[in-house]
């Protein structure tokens, strides 16, 4: 444990003071973080309003609730590794991190996480201009907001594992833009980031609450608005964990097999 604490600390430390060096490229990243989910409560505010009632329970100010919790969680759910890892296989800079003592994923996990914390000095203040300019509507519940952390965390692991092991695609193909566009065109519409999954046809929607997608923001954006029972959250909590844990077997099984056609191309 001692290790992997020591191991953690370094790697953070280095990735912090890289992301602080490029943080002009960060706040390009951030820029459109922020122009997105103002984009979705504007159109879906504009169609509540032109109803003169709620859509699927939400109105205006429920809206804005739903897309700044987004905006919140999101900054500390998502990865870029699909965009990047294609690079660093053709690039050859993969080659170095092969040759450390330790699985690339350590480092990667500790960039993101780096990147996040950086990158708080900008989504703070975004947050509070919004809240200003929308007036969100709060009603926020002491047992859901107690679970939330749990959902966070266990969110961005299913996320990270499941998007690293598709990330390997790029040691069979030259170009993984078609794997890569075709995941996140179904995570758009799937994980309540397009729309509340309320918005959805009730058949697609209770498939959805099972899917990976919704686990990744929908679910702890909804747990974070006390929009879920008990039950529903539980059941949610569960559905991430079985997700997590799939994809770090994923990416165990996917990198065994990588890495062997990596060193035979590379040979």
């Amino acid at each position: 444990m001692k290790q992997a604490l020591d191991l953690y600390g370094t790697l953070l430390r280095v990735a912090i003071a890289g992301n602080i060096q490029y943080r002009a490229a960060g706040m390009v990243w951030m820029l459109g973080m922020v122009i997105e989910p103002v984009i979705y409560l504007v159109v879906w505010s504009a169609v509540a309003d032109s109803r003169g009632e709620s859509v699927a329970g939400y109105d205006a100010r429920d809206f804005a609730a739903y897309y700044l919790t987004f905006f919140v969680l999101h900054h500390l759910t998502f990865t870029w590794i699909m965009e990047v890892f294609q690079y660093r296989v053709q690039q050859g800079s993969l080659s170095f991190e092969l040759l450390r003592p330790i699985h690339p994923i350590y480092a990667d996990i500790a960039d993101n996480v780096a990147y996040k914390l950086v990158m708080l000095v900008v989504m703070i203040p975004a947050a509070v201009v919004i809240a200003l300019a929308f007036e969100p509507r709060f009603q926020p519940v002491g047992w859901s907001l107690a679970l939330l952390p749990i959902a966070v965390v266990l969110a961005f692991f299913t996320r990270f594992f499941l998007e690293w092991g598709l990330a390997m695609s790029a040691f069979w193909t030259t170009r993984t833009t078609a794997v890569n566009r075709t995941y996140y065109s179904i995570y758009l519409f799937l994980s309540g980031r397009a729309a509340p999954i309320a918005l959805l046809p009730a058949w697609l929607s209770g498939v959805a609450e099972h899917l990976p997608f919704y686990a990744m923001i929908g679910f702890p954006v909804e747990l974070a608005l006390g929009k879920l029972s008990p039950e529903r959250a539980l059941s949610g909590l569960g559905v991430q964990l079985v997700w997590t844990l799939f994809a770090l077997g994923f990416v165990a099984m996917v990198w065994r097999r990588a890495v062997r056609r990596f060193s035979a191309v590379g040979g």
